[in-house]
């Protein structure tokens, strides 16, 4: 039994170092240079490319790097007796307090707009916001979107949060399912979408819904691209209904040189870095779930494929 590394456009050779010396009896090797294929049972890996399982004959766990694992059942044929599962560390949830943090900030005291006047060299102060002023809603109440509520709460910030099913988060106003969508979304004045990439959340940011948010209102998307509907958005941008959008992940990645997010002056585009799995950290989780499968316990952090997430 091996374990198998299959990264697209990301280097493995830290992950294989570190797995070694949590794992120092085990193989561990690099795809697409593997010895024997059918003595592979566990994989960790970041963005396969398709159907790259099936050359594992005897493939029991497929363990994600990242928090979502879209990318992963969208590409593979995942057989009834292999298990996928997510990673949860920490890590990824203060990473991805502090990118969001950032971003509110810079809304909530106007540096977005400033950086679109100092592109005019304009000298216009505005009067600015405070934090017990200012909505924030939270789509996706999983591990990070909770975490994050619970932290913009303690900041005094008004925050309310909307998931299929309802969560119970101090301080924060829950909603759940199509039903309470908008009543979640109205009188919005930050939307923050951490919803993972499924069937049911595909475009889900769209005109109709941002519409519902209040004017002036700011679009942060952390979740995936296939969430927003990009034409959807730069119409509201340019209707003025949306003062702005700070965009971390997109449908197509990196972002192609010619789209129109790259030059819109109500755009913010950064590259899919709001929040990155840390090694030092995840290389545990990865480590006891490739004991637990040897041991037959329980995996951490198993995801339902029909569900996705």
């Amino acid at each position: 039994m091996s374990i198998a590394i299959i990264f697209t456009n990301k280097n493995p050779d830290p992950w294989q170092a570190a797995l070694k010396i949590h794992l120092p009896e085990t193989v561990v090797e690099v795809y697409p240079s593997i010895k024997d294929y059918a003595a592979v049972d566990f994989i960790l890996c970041w963005k396969p490319e398709p159907n790259v399982i099936d050359k594992f004959p005897n493939l029991k766990v497929i363990q994600s790097i990242g928090a979502g694992i879209d990318r992963i059942i969208n590409t593979q044929t995942i057989k009834e007796d292999q298990k996928v599962t997510r990673m949860v560390d920490e890590n990824l949830s203060n990473d991805m307090f502090e990118f969001l943090l950032v971003a509110v900030l810079g809304q909530l005291k106007n540096i977005n707009l400033y950086q679109q006047q100092q592109a005019q060299k304009m000298w216009l102060p505005t009067n600015y916001n405070s934090i017990k002023d200012f909505n924030v809603c939270i789509l996706g109440l999983g591990t990070i979107g909770s975490f994050v509520a619970g932290k913009f709460v303690a900041l005094g910030f008004k925050v309310k949060g909307w998931s299929v099913t309802r969560k119970d988060i101090l301080g924060v106003e829950s909603f759940e399912g199509e039903q309470e969508m908008s009543a979640a979304l109205n009188g919005t004045d930050i939307l923050i979408n951490i919803l993972p990439a499924t069937r049911q959340t595909e475009n889900i940011l769209n005109k109709n819904r941002l519409k519902q948010l209040n004017k002036d209102a700011f679009l942060i998307n952390v979740g995936r691209g296939e969430h927003l509907i990009e034409e959807d958005l730069l119409s509201l941008l340019d209707e003025g209904h949306l003062s702005g959008a700070l965009l971390d992940v997109f449908k197509v990645e990196p972002l192609p040189i010619n789209h129109p997010f790259w030059v819109h002056p109500k755009i913010q585009v950064t590259p899919h870095v709001a929040s990155i799995t840390n090694i030092k950290s995840a290389v545990l989780t990865v480590a006891t779930n490739y004991q637990n499968h040897l041991s037959g316990k329980p995996l951490k952090f198993e995801v339902s494929l029909k569900k996705g997430y």
